[in-house]
């Protein structure tokens, strides 16, 4: 399969899933969106849950943010960067991600736990896999995990610890792998 091309490159946006203030996790998906912006043949963007005006008045697809969906819809894959709260995820981010359903089927997702903690957030990551299979998406086998992300960036967000850029690169080849397979099944082979 060729790689994709400068005038069809895959659309992978990074979704930051919290809106608290502080949040570390900001540091961890900032760098995640530089590497992905490194990869050729790959767009990207930050989708900050904080900045998506969600309504409280009502859930579901009936709160649609039309710009949202139009990015969820034309993506190939989609970065999530979310911190573990209790053990779970941000309502928030589920929040926003129940506001699409269709815009999801056979697309890529990626996963990034964040935690000031030893376990990196894989709680929030374990936490969301049922919820990413529910939504249609597909699932990497690897994910990154942000452990004592209070180590791994300075307060300004510079990275202090270089092993993160072969974690996450690792991390992006099989997505982008992922994306490019699901991206020619959805284009090539009818369901059935």
């Amino acid at each position: 399969m060729p790689p994709p091309t400068a005038d069809r490159p895959l659309f992978i946006p990074v979704i930051l899933g919290t809106p608290r203030q502080g949040r570390r996790s900001e540091h961890a998906a900032k760098f995640v969106l530089e590497e992905t912006k490194k990869r050729a043949g790959v767009e990207t963007e930050l989708i900050d849950v904080r900045a998506l005006g969600l309504s409280m008045n009502d859930a579901g697809e009936q709160i649609k943010i039309p710009e949202f969906s139009e990015k969820v819809k034309r993506c190939d894959a989609l970065i999530i960067v979310a911190p573990e709260y209790n053990h779970g995820y941000p309502g928030m981010l589920k929040h926003a991600l129940d506001t699409n359903l269709e815009e999801y089927i056979h697309k890529a997702v990626g996963l990034c736990g964040v935690s000031a903690g030893p376990f990196g957030g894989s709680r929030v990551i374990e936490h969301l896999l049922p919820v990413m299979r529910e939504l249609g998406l597909v699932t990497t086998f690897t994910d990154v995990n942000f452990s004592k992300v209070q180590n791994v960036f300075d307060e300004n967000g510079k990275l202090l610890d270089d092993s993160f850029v072969r974690r996450v690169n690792s991390f992006l080849d099989e997505l982008i792998w992922m994306a490019r397979v699901l991206r020619h099944g959805r284009e090539n082979i009818a369901p059935q």
